[in-house]
Parts: C-alpha cells; sequence; structure tokens
C-alpha cells in the first residue's frame, strides 16, 4: 500500500515529544544510541511492511547550523578586496585576449567558484616544503583564468603572460586549461575533460595512501582537494570516483562541488534538485556530505521561521526555479519565491527588493565555505563531498549572470564591466575602463602583505609542479638474460615473457620495491597469478577473510602493503591507478615504475581520453597491451579482437609504441624504456603489445639492439638472393611467423626469394622518417638527412609486403620512405569474428598464403613475373578470387 506523508506537521506536539525523547538520548547517552534507536524503529517497520523507502537527504539548508560554526581566522575586508582583485583579472585577461586575438575564454564558471578557490587558498591548501610534499588541488578546468587572476595578483605571472592568454606557440603565454605539459612548473593535474577530474583525483588519494602502506612515502596527513561542476557529474568516470573513494574509506579526499545549478547550455536538473540528487548518491557510497547553500543572510529568516513553511519553499522550488530567480532581481524574488505563501511574505515583509536580492548563495559566502572545509579536513574514516550553491556567471549582472548563455560568453560590453567593477567595489575610472587594466595591490600594501603571508604560513604557492628527483640506478640489460636467450623447442606468448622480466624486475635491489604492477582483473589471464603470494594484492584493509584456494601455491592474497593494484573489472580506475603512479615522481618525489597490462582491446579504445590525459600530465610508464591483434584471441569475437590500438596509440606524441614478436625484442624494449624514462627522465611512456599465442623463441642476434629500438631490422636468415624475383617481407607481433612462413612458400613453390624484417615499430619508424623530412625542409642549403628506413632498404632489391595484426593503415604508414619501388599493405581491416587463429588469418587475408600471394603479384604488376603465376598460386593456396571482403562484414 503506498503511503502520502504530508509536508506539514498535523500534529507538532507530538513530534515535540519525539524530537524531545531523542534529544534526551543524545544528552544522556550519546549520539551513537540515539542513532541505534533510530535504525531499530526503521528497521522494525520494514520487518513488519517491507515497503518503507527511507530518506537518503537532508532538508535543503546548510549541514553546518550558525552556533555550530567557527570564527573566521581571516580578515574578511581584506580578503574581499583580493578577492575583487582576482575576479577582475580573470575577467580582463579573458576580455582583453577577445579583444586583441579572437581567441576568447570562459568567464562565468569562476565568477561562481571565486569564493570557494579564496577561501581555500588563504586558509587551506598546503605547499610543498623541504618537510611537506603538499596538498595536492585539482582545479576545474573552466575556472583556470581565475587561477592564472590570482597568480598574477601573487606576482607569479607577467602581464604579458595574461596578455598572451591561450597563445602560446611563438610567445610566453598561459594555456586555455590545466596543461602540465604547457606549463610544467605551474600545473599538476590536467582535468578540462569533463570526468577525468573526479576520477584522477579519487585513485590519486588511493595511490597516495597505497605509497604509505608500502612505506614509499611518509604519512603527513596530505589531502586531494577536487573541484569539480555538479554537470561534470553526470560522467560514469565522476561516478566511479564516488564508489572507489567511499568503499576504499579514503579520508585523504575532499571534493568541492560547484553546484552553479547550470551545464553548458542550460540547468543541470530543470525539473529537479541536483544537490539533493548528489546528496543521495554520495551518502550511499558511504561519503561524509556538508552542504552549503544559504548565506549568512539566510540565518535570521531561517530563525524567524517557526513554522518549516520556509524551508518547505526552499524544498519544493526546483533548479530551474533558483536559476530564473538569479537572472532576474529582488521584486522578482519576492514576488515568485516568497510570494506563493502570504506567511512567507509576512516574513519578508520588513526587508526592502534590494535586501532580498542580497541575500547570497552559500558558495558565495566565506564564512560558510570556512567552516564547510575545517569541517572536511577534520573528518576521518571516510571521504568528504562539499555541495555549494553558486550562481554561474556571479558578478556579471545582466551581461549573463544566471543565464544559459554564460559558459560561452567571451565579451561583455562597457556598461556591463563598469557594472562588474562598481559591484566588487574597485570604483575605476571610466579611462581605466577603456583600458581594462590588470590589477594587484602595491607590495607594500596591507593586501599584498596579507597575501603573501598567507602563502607563506600555508607552506608556498599553489599549483605547482615538482619535478626534480634523482634517477633511478635500473639494472643492466644482462638481467634479463633468461629472455634474450631462446626457448629452444618450447613455446611460450610474449605475455608469460613479460610475466618472467616483470618477476626479475621485482626481485631488483634497487627498483624491485617501485615496481608498481596495475591490472583490471584478469591477473590469471595473463599468467600474473604467481605473483599473488609473492607481492601480495594492495588493500587498504589487509585480509579479512580465508581465501577460498587458501592450500594452493599462489592463493588469493591481499594486504596492506600488497604491491599488486588490483582494480577490479574497471579499465577507466586501473588507467587511472597508472596515471597516479606514473606522475608519482612530480606529485610525491617518488619514482615509481607502473606496468599496467590490460586486454588491449580495452586500453586506447576504452579509455583513450584518460591515456590523451596522461600525456598532458607527463606520465612515465608502461602500458602491456594484451591479447592483442585483431586474429591472436580464438573464438572471443568482435569486442575483444584488438586490430587498432597501434593505430590510437600513434595519435599521442609522447607515447612509444612497440608490437614485438620475440621475448629478446621485449626484454631489450622495456630495458630501454626503463632508461629513458627513469634514468634519462624523458616525459613519455611506452604502449608494448604482448600475445597469447605461444610459439618458440629463438636466442637474441648478435647487433640487433638498434634495430629494435628504431624499429625495424632484417632477421639473419640464410637466403639466396634471386636477382629479379625478390622481395622483401616485414612482419610484426603474431604475423612475423607468418610472414617467416611466406618466405619459405615463396623459395620452395615459386622460386622467389626474399629478406624478412622484423617491424618492431612501424610508428617509430615513420616519426622518425618525419623528423628527417622536417630537418630537410628547413636546412635546404645543407645536404638531406636520409631516414632509416631508406637507408635500410637502399641495396635490398624488390617490393615490399607488410603483414600486420592491426589495420593496414598501420602499415601504410611507411609507405612514403620505401623509394620508387611496390609498396603493399595486409591488415586486418573489418570486424573481428570467433574462430581459430588459422580460419581468421585466412579470413582477414593477412596470413602466410596471403603474404606470399601478395608478393607475387606485386612481382607481377612490376612484370618480372607472369600473370599466370599468380592465378595458379590462388589455385594452389585454395583462395577463392571471390571471397567476401573482410570490411563488408
Amino acid at each position: 500500500m503506498a503511503h502520502s506523508y504530508p509536508l506539514r506537521d498535523e500534529d507538532p506536539q507530538e513530534t515535540r515529544e519525539w524530537i524531545d525523547s531523542i534529544a534526551s538520548v543524545v544528552e544522556v547517552e550519546g549520539r551513537p544510541r540515539a542513532h541505534f534507536l533510530i535504525d531499530q524503529l526503521l528497521d522494525f517497520d520494514v520487518s513488519v511492511h517491507g515497503d518503507f523507502h527511507g530518506r537518503v537527504t537532508t532538508p535543503y539548508v546548510n549541514s553546518i547550523a550558525p552556533e555550530r560554526e567557527l570564527p573566521y581566522p581571516g580578515d574578511l575586508d581584506i580578503e574581499k578586496r583580493l578577492n575583487a582583485y582576482i575576479r577582475w583579472n580573470a575577467l580582463t585577461m579573458v576580455l582583453r585576449a577577445g579583444k586583441h586575438s579572437g581567441v576568447g575564454g570562459h568567464i562565468a564558471t569562476y565568477a561562481s567558484a571565486a569564493v570557494l578557490y579564496d577561501v581555500g587558498f588563504d586558509h587551506f591548501f598546503r605547499g610543498r616544503t623541504e618537510r611537506f610534499a603538499g596538498d595536492m588541488v585539482y582545479i576545474q578546468g573552466h575556472s583556470a583564468p581565475g587561477i592564472y587572476g590570482r597568480a598574477y595578483t601573487e606576482g607569479r605571472l607577467t602581464e604579458e603572460q595574461l596578455d598572451n592568454f591561450r597563445r602560446e606557440t611563438d610567445r610566453d603565454g598561459v594555456s586555455s586549461y590545466p596543461h602540465p605539459r604547457l606549463m610544467p612548473e605551474f600545473w599538476q593535474f590536467p582535468t578540462v575533460s569533463m570526468g577525468l577530474g573526479p576520477i584522477t583525483a579519487a585513485y590519486q588519494a588511493r595511490f597516495m595512501r597505497y605509497l604509505e602502506n608500502r612505506g614509499l612515502k611518509e604519512h603527513q596527513g596530505r589531502k586531494v582537494w577536487a573541484f569539480l561542476g555538479d554537470g561534470e557529474m553526470d560522467q560514469p568516470e565522476s561516478l566511479a570516483a564516488i564508489s572507489l573513494a567511499g568503499r576504499e574509506k579514503l579520508d585523504n579526499i575532499i571534493f568541492v562541488v560547484n553546484c552553479n545549478l547550470q551545464r553548458l547550455d542550460g540547468p543541470v536538473r530543470g525539473n529537479g534538485k541536483v544537490i539533493q540528487e548528489f546528496e543521495s548518491l554520495y551518502r550511499a557510497a558511504g561519503w561524509n556530505v556538508i552542504k552549503v547553500i544559504w548565506g549568512s543572510g539566510w540565518d535570521a529568516l531561517l530563525a524567524k521561521d517557526k513554522t518549516g513553511l520556509l524551508r518547505q519553499r526552499m524544498m519544493e522550488c526546483v533548479d530551474g526555479e533558483y536559476q530564473t530567480y538569479k537572472s532576474q532581481n529582488g521584486a522578482y524574488v519576492r514576488e515568485h519565491f516568497f510570494g506563493k505563501y502570504p506567511e512567507l511574505l509576512d516574513l519578508v515583509s520588513d526587508i526592502s527588493d534590494e535586501q532580498i536580492w542580497k541575500l547570497a548563495r552559500g558558495g558565495h559566502d566565506p564564512v560558510k565555505v570556512y567552516n564547510a572545509y575545517a569541517a572536511a579536513t577534520r573528518q576521518k574514516g571516510r571521504p568528504t563531498v562539499i555541495l555549494a550553491k553558486t550562481v554561474k556567471g556571479f558578478g556579471m549582472g545582466e551581461a549573463g549572470e544566471g543565464q544559459n548563455i554564460n559558459h560561452q560568453l567571451k565579451k561583455m560590453g562597457a556598461e556591463a564591466v563598469k557594472a562588474f567593477s562598481d559591484r566588487f567595489g574597485l570604483a575605476l575610472s571610466d579611462d581605466q575602463l577603456g583600458e581594462l587594466p590588470y590589477l594587484r595591490p602595491d607590495e607594500a600594501s596591507a593586501e599584498a602583505r596579507y597575501l603573501k603571508g598567507r602563502r607563506e604560513s600555508l607552506g608556498g604557492y599553489v599549483p605547482a609542479r615538482y619535478a626534480q628527483v634523482e634517477s633511478l640506478q635500473i639494472p643492466p640489460l644482462s638481467a634479463l638474460e633468461g629472455q634474450l636467450k631462446g626457448t629452444g623447442d618450447r613455446s611460450i606468448s610474449t605475455t608469460m615473457a613479460f610475466v618472467r622480466i616483470l618477476s626479475t624486475l621485482l626481485k631488483d635491489p634497487n627498483i624491485g620495491k617501485l615496481v608498481v604492477p596495475i591490472v583490471p582483473d584478469e591477473s590469471r589471464t595473463f599468467g600474473m597469478e604467481s605473483l599473488f603470494r609473492q607481492i601480495g594484492i594492495h588493500s587498504h584493509v589487509g585480509q579479512l577473510y580465508i581465501p577460498q584456494d587458501a592450500g594452493t601455491l599462489s592463493y588469493y592474497k591481499e594486504s596492506a602493503d600488497g604491491q599488486i593494484m588490483q582494480e577490479g573489472l574497471n579499465e577507466s580506475g586501473a588507467t587511472s591507478s597508472w596515471i597516479a603512479a606514473s606522475t608519482s615522481y612530480a606529485n610525491h618525489g617518488v619514482m615509481t615504475l607502473p606496468f599496467y597490462i590490460f586486454y588491449s582491446m580495452f586500453g586506447f579504445q576504452r579509455v583513450g581520453d584518460l591515456l590523451w590525459a596522461a600525456g598532458d600530465a607527463r606520465a612515465r610508464g608502461f602500458l602491456l597491451g594484451a591479447t592483442s591483434g585483431r586474429t591472436t584471441l580464438m573464438g572471443e569475437g568482435l569486442q575483444h579482437d584488438d586490430g587498432h590500438s597501434h593505430v590510437m596509440s600513434a595519435t599521442v606524441p609522447c607515447c612509444i609504441s612497440y608490437d614485438p614478436t620475440y621475448a629478446y625484442e621485449l626484454a631489450v624494449i622495456v630495458h630501454d624504456g626503463m632508461r629513458r624514462m627513469y634514468v634519462e627522465q624523458e616525459d613519455i611512456y611506452y604502449y608494448i603489445t604482448v600475445l597469447n599465442e605461444n610459439y618458440p623463441h629463438p636466442d637474441m642476434p648478435e647487433g640487433v639492439e638498434e634495430g629494435i629500438l628504431k624499429g625495424l631490422y632484417r632477421l639473419p636468415l640464410e637466403r639466396e638472393v634471386k636477382k629479379d624475383l625478390h622481395v622483401q617481407l616485414m612482419g610484426s607481433g603474431a604475423l612475423l611467423p607468418e610472414v617467416i612462413a611466406a618466405a619459405q612458400i615463396l623459395e620452395r613453390d615459386y622460386g622467389v626469394s626474399s629478406e624478412v624484417w622484423s617491424a618492431t615499430s612501424l610508428t617509430e619508424v615513420r616519426r622518425e622518417a618525419q623528423q628527417v623530412e622536417r630537418w630537410n625542409l628547413l636546412h635546404p642549403m645543407e645536404d638531406p638527412k636520409v631516414p632509416y628506413l631508406t637507408q635500410l632498404l637502399d641495396g635490398h632489391a624488390g617490393p615490399v609486403v607488410v603483414s600486420t595484426d592491426y589495420m593496414k593503415i598501420h602499415a601504410d604508414q611507411i609507405r612514403p620512405w620505401v623509394g620508387n619501388r611496390r609498396f603493399v599493405a595486409l591488415g586486418t581491416d573489418g570486424f573481428g569474428q570467433s574462430d581459430t587463429r588459422e580460419a581468421l588469418r585466412r579470413h582477414f587475408e593477412v596470413d602466410r598464403q596471403f603474404v606470399a600471394l601478395a608478393a607475387l603479384k606485386a612481382l607481377a604488376d612490376d612484370g618480372v613475373l607472369g600473370r599466370d603465376v599468380v592465378a595458379k598460386a590462388l589455385a594452389e593456396m585454395q583462395i577463392d578470387g571471390e571471397k567476401v571482403d573482410p570490411i563488408s562484414v
């Protein structure tokens, strides 16, 4: 049976008796006992009726009552003047950029969040010192102008830099949003791609605890602050962050959600109440929720409201109405908000329309914000979210305050600029307003001394990025001797070779403890279960149960100091952990070596945005795309078969991609990656594909290391070179053995000789060639340089045929540098299918027969072989000339 619960109290006296009863329990026995009794009442009702829907939200008022507020520790008058300077600089920077270059920028987001940031900068965000590693602050991307405005006011940025906002290519400018790659000493975290800030902040907090639990970093009570937008919380990555932080009880993280009620184009929840929705979501996930909805001006009205009608009205108004109120005036608010009930009109009968208009939202009141932040920093045992209600475009007046258009607003008229100046007490002259000057207090002023003193007391300026860290002492390549030697008749996969490399590194006395293995939930698939017992799986609570497989050699072992980060079925979370680990050198002063291994199909395709952000963050680490290629994963089918990750990884400029075939290639690549990232400290990361296909691995030939790293080298296979009937065959990863078999078919059945090349990285081959071409373009009077690929092929005659387990465009990228010879790219364009490896390779036309056929056809096209030989080969290889094109399947 459905029940309708009245909004108004039908029996206030009875209600008062119940409240007094609970109050007496609290006074005598404490809050835990009172809450126990309340829970017992609810449990009783559920046990009898079973249909009770418990409330998961609190009233639509501030969580911290006025009588529980702490005194504000700062000088509010000085901070108000500084706030005005910073607001003005943020506004002016965008307006001047639009005027001078037309590049524009965002105004309204920071206008709504200025107090949220200022209170943090003045009282809470601790900088890095020699003794303290500093708090970490994730800035909401669209608020960047305000952070630049503050940095200018602090003397950290120059007028020239602000004037070059969003103009960096040939001048000293500042980037559009938080970009560590573009401003490596300023920004710490790239956050403007919405949803990435919440999830990377949450996993950063978890990684901080991981370092502490493993003894790699001292526990110092550091905090991770993440400033987020209410519209941003719709992103699935945001929801994942909420779950992770609640489950892990991360009391070192504080989310500040700027609830200005607007997305980019309109209301976040025009027909609902987004703060209430968020409260229920966060509470259910185990967070401490602090609501900062109303400014201090509302306290007296709420105290006068003895019936609860004002609270009821606050609750029944939807967000779309609240947005409209702030785009109007005090008279409108009186009529439409208070005017719904005569009692509420009486409540405000003694205050003017102007006073009603000045009733601020909580996120614009420094006293309310300070108390929320102070309570958040005191919270133990669970994360905290602060839901702060603000007005988007606050202070922009008729130019955009509370209006749907304000996110895109990049210009303001002269009258609107003057109104802004007057509203925040800047009192600029008309001449000054026309010039739009940047403002900062005189060095000797009380404001300048206060600003400097606050940051000195908190340890230094924020944001700031510190990348200075000692290089690691990595083991020599000979330490991986087991992978440099062949396997003889034994067949193994490159995934197994990687696990053996990882096991070796974990035992190294210098870097072993710094290795961070990260897996979504596929450790056993990748043959890593032996590491469970060896190094353990990280869990902040240890292991509270006896695992089902406790009697086995590789049982599932969790521990607080466990080294493996086992992230569950959560590639976004695992990638966020990898980003935290791969940027640890800058954010924690600890250079860790993360190895994240995953199904390659669920890497760049699924979390490409995060991996692009990793490049922005200057990540250093290894990504291992396991079960890679479109034909190696037998029976799995369309959504598991990766034939494009190398195409996608090539789009990230700092990602070094390899597709090795042999264990010795993998060993050389991993070792050189460690040298480049952890000794030379290059801001790059590696994507290496590994296979689940087993085959024998040869010894490493002499002198091939350079070719492996440059992306192409010739295998030392003995072949009789025939002057006319000769081809160059290239392959990588899973298909190099097919290419070698094709060379045997050509020689045995058709009298065609060949040379076989292992293409460990066609992407690196192309990049080197492009760099050479650019140098030649810019140095026309110098002797032209020759690309590595062109040099290699010099003196090696015949067409080039390349076969990879990826789309043809992957091989096609080296076509311009093979010289005046015919070039054929074979690849796995089309959707994956379920079948055996042999059937799949025949389907995609990349197997040994198709490699041989492509070589014969190229020779025929060159006029050195009859076309009848090609036709004969078709018949002998049982290839149907009318077979369906795999792209069309």
